[in-house]
C-alpha cells in the first residue's frame, strides 16, 4: 500500500516492438535518436561558425562506426564474465542489440575517427571538438534510455517515490541482498539520473561558449570533466555486474582517473599555458574534389 500510494517509475514489459517482419529493438532507436540529436546540434553549431553541413554528415558517419566498434570492445573486456549474453553464440561478442555498450570506448575511436576526417577536410580538429561537445553530452543522455527499455543498469533498492520498477525477470545477475522477494523490486533509476544531469550539462556547456571565450578544445574538456562528475557517482549507486578494484567497480576508477585529467587539461590549457608558445600549424593544402572544365569563350 506504502508502494502505490508513493507511486514509481513503471518498466516496459518489452524493450522490442514487431512491425510485421521488422523487430524493433528499442535500446538501438534511442541509440538512433541520440545521434540524430547530436548531428542536428553539432551541424547547427558548426555551419554558424561558416562550417558546411556535408562534413558534419562525414564525421558523424565514420564516428559512430568506430564509436559503436570502441563501445563494444571495452564492453566484451570489462565485461567477459559478467554478461552471459557475450557468450551465447559465436557472434555475442558483437551483439550490440542485447545491450552492452561502454562509453569509455565509443568516445576516444569515435573522436579519433572524426579527427582523420576533419584533419583531411583542411578544418580545425580543436574547433570541431568544441562544436560537438554539447552534442556528444546530449546523445548520451538521449541513449540512456535504451537502458531503460531494456530494465538494465539500474542502482541499489529504493523507496524513493521515483524508483523505477524492476521485475523478477531483470534481477539476475545481480547480488541475492538487492533482490526483491516479491514479484517486483524498486531500485534507483540511474539512467533517469544520467538523462537529466546531461541535459543540464548541454545547457551550461552551451552558455559558457556563448559567455566566455575559449582555447579551443577548452570546451570539449569541460564537457568529458561535466560528464564524469556525475558517472563517478552514479558507479557508487549501480548495482550490475562488474569487475571491483580496491573495492569499488572499475568504471568508478576509470570515470575518476578521466574527471582529473579533464579537469586539469581544461584548468592548464584555458588559464595556464600560454598559447604565444605553441608551435603553431603547418600550412597543409586543403584536398578538393574534381572540377569539371569550362572551354574558354562558353561562359556568358
Amino acid at each position: 500500500m506504502t508502494r502505490v500510494l508513493l507511486g514509481s517509475i513503471p518498466s516496459p514489459s518489452s524493450g522490442t516492438f514487431s512491425l510485421g517482419p521488422l523487430t524493433l529493438h528499442m535500446y538501438g532507436v534511442m541509440l538512433l535518436v541520440g545521434i540524430a540529436a547530436c548531428i542536428w546540434l553539432t551541424g547547427r553549431r558548426w555551419v554558424s561558425w561558416g562550417g558546411d553541413w556535408d562534413l558534419i554528415f562525414r564525421v558523424a558517419l565514420w564516428g559512430v562506426i568506430a564509436g559503436v566498434v570502441g563501445a563494444r570492445i571495452y564492453h566484451d573486456i570489462t565485461s567477459w564474465n559478467q554478461d552471459p549474453a557475450i557468450h551465447q553464440h559465436w557472434w555475442g561478442f558483437a551483439a550490440v542489440w542485447n545491450g552492452g555498450l561502454g562509453i569509455w570506448g565509443a568516445i576516444p575511436f569515435g573522436v579519433l575517427a572524426g579527427a582523420v576526417v576533419v584533419r583531411r577536410s583542411g578544418n580545425s580538429v580543436r574547433l570541431m571538438m568544441d562544436a560537438v561537445a554539447p552534442g556528444l553530452l546530449l546523445a548520451q543522455g538521449l541513449g540512456r534510455w535504451g537502458n531503460y527499455w531494456n530494465q538494465e543498469l539500474y542502482g541499489r533498492p529504493t523507496s524513493l517515490p521515483w524508483s523505477l520498477r524492476i521485475d523478477q525477470a531483470h534481477q539476475t545477475g545481480i547480488l541475492d541482498r538487492y533482490r526483491s522477494t516479491g514479484r517486483y523490486g524498486y531500485y534507483q533509476p540511474t539512467f533517469l539520473y544520467e538523462f537529466v544531469w546531461d541535459l543540464l550539462g548541454v545547457g551550461f556547456l552551451l552558455w559558457v561558449d556563448r559567455r566566455f571565450t575559449l582555447r579551443r578544445p577548452a570546451l570539449f574538456a569541460l564537457y568529458v570533466a561535466w560528464y564524469t562528475t556525475f558517472r563517478t557517482f552514479e558507479e557508487i549507486l549501480r548495482i550490475d555486474p562488474s569487475n571491483y578494484f580496491l573495492h569499488m567497480r572499475v568504471n568508478f576508477w576509470v570515470s575518476l582517473g578521466i574527471w582529473i585529467l579533464a579537469l586539469a587539461f581544461f584548468v592548464w590549457w584555458q588559464f595556464v599555458r600560454d598559447p604565444s608558445t605553441a608551435p603553431k600549424p603547418k600550412a597543409r593544402p586543403v584536398p578538393t574534389g574534381p572540377r569539371m572544365a569550362v572551354p574558354k569563350g562558353r561562359v556568358r
